[in-house]
């Protein structure tokens, strides 16, 4: 995906743990993660906001594009199965 998720960086700025951070933010520490690695498919704008004040940061600080990041590959169909009929 694209969207590439910063949170362990301002945690390590901060010297945060995970588990601190979801309590301040009053997420669980399982979603925290989830969204730590990468692998949410969306966030709240109330979370985001909560997380900006706690880390005290802006959004672009956890959040950034960049355009050439993993993107699961698109699956290629089997060729037998799209042959037209004879």
């Amino acid at each position: 995906m694209p969207i590439v998720v910063n949170v362990d960086v301002m945690l390590a700025r901060r010297k945060m743990r995970l588990n601190t951070l979801a309590e301040l933010v009053g997420i669980t520490a399982q979603n925290l993660s989830v969204l730590k690695t990468g692998k949410a498919k969306a966030i709240r704008f109330s979370t985001l906001e909560r997380l900006c004040e706690v880390l005290e940061c802006e959004p672009g600080d956890l959040l950034a594009y960049e355009k050439g990041a993993a993107e699961a590959e698109p699956i290629k169909a089997d060729t037998e199965i799209l042959a037209a009929p004879e």
